[in-house]
């Protein structure tokens, strides 16, 4: 796998990835990098035990890292106070 990340791009990629209600969609979206790719660059960054553990939460129960398989009643709390998030990029107030 040919990446061309930058540190900091790789550690939000992996924060996105262990992050629960982060859907793989979205990191293919800001990335562009697909599911298979996002294992594969877990594994290759991770240590062993630590990649275990992430693919047995993503693998276990209802599913919340796939847009199409999660609960249509599950909503997103947004504080007023969060910033939006553009491109990857903390939008100024």
């Amino acid at each position: 796998m040919e990446n061309n990340f930058t540190e900091r791009q790789l550690d939000r990629i992996i924060e996105m990835a262990w992050e629960d209600r982060t859907p793989f969609e979205a990191i293919e979206y800001q990335f562009n990098l697909p599911e298979k790719e996002v294992i594969k660059l877990m594994r290759i960054q991770l240590k062993e035990s630590s990649f275990k553990r992430w693919r047995q939460r993503v693998n276990s129960g209802p599913s919340q890292k796939h847009l199409k398989k999660r609960d249509p009643g599950m909503i997103r709390f947004k504080s007023s106070r969060q910033r939006s998030i553009s491109g990857n990029k903390i939008s100024k107030r």
